[in-house]
């Protein structure tokens, strides 16, 4: 796992290990992050499924409930599959755009 820090955003990308031991070293390690933006980048993963995807949902929840944004970036999954609560794009560069607009959403009270 490679940690990037940009501004009030971590870049968190997955390397060799499994996106489930993926999620639980991120619920470990998420205090020390709770106060950013996070993108998790899982670009370098072959294929990715519903069932993967899923295991963020809870993550993804607890952070969308303390105000801050949390985005998946894999070009790997079928979009019509992912469940509603999660932000995947197919890039980095999509995931910066979407927290861009969500932090805008949060300063007008939305």
């Amino acid at each position: 796992m490679i940690f990037d820090q940009i501004e009030n955003t971590t870049i968190i990308t997955q390397e060799k290990v499994s996106v489930i031991e993926l999620v639980k070293k991120l619920q470990t390690l998420y205090p020390k992050y709770k106060s950013n933006n996070i993108i998790v980048a899982l670009t370098s993963l072959d294929t990715l499924t519903k069932s993967e995807i899923a295991e963020f949902l809870q993550l993804s929840n607890t952070h969308k409930e303390a105000k801050h944004s949390f985005v998946i970036v894999s070009n790997k999954i079928d979009l019509d599959v992912v469940p509603d609560q999660l932000d995947v794009v197919p890039t980095i560069q999509e995931a910066h755009d979407i927290i861009e607009m969500e932090v805008m959403e949060r300063d007008l009270g939305f």
